[in-house]
């Protein structure tokens, strides 16, 4: 894509017409939404999961934190059956809320 200066390198003096000033004025703005265009096609869905997933895997690195402690030090075993609960009502109100299906 050329840069408005490329377009106009050959003439300069175009840019100060009020055709080619409304022209790029349209153009910019078309930019702007196309910028925000991306933006919004990003923050979708795709992102949400992004983020539930890095939620959950913080979660399983806690919890594998926990056993390894567990098994070091000899302390109270984790309580992997409430873990697995948490961890699908998590995924589950996540997806309802971001309207992602499973």
């Amino acid at each position: 894509m050329k840069s408005i200066r490329e377009i106009f390198k050959n003439n300069p003096s175009l840019l100060n017409e009020p055709e080619v000033v409304q022209l790029l004025d349209y153009c910019e703005q078309l930019q702007d939404e196309i910028v925000e265009f991306k933006f919004q096609k990003t923050n979708n869905k795709e992102l949400a999961m992004l983020d539930m997933l890095r939620e959950v895997i913080k979660g399983c690195d806690a919890f594998e934190k926990e056993q390894a402690e567990h098994e070091r030090f000899g302390f109270e075993a984790p309580d992997y059956l409430s873990t697995i609960s948490n961890l699908k009502k998590y995924i589950l109100v996540r997806s309802q809320e971001e309207k992602i299906w499973l």
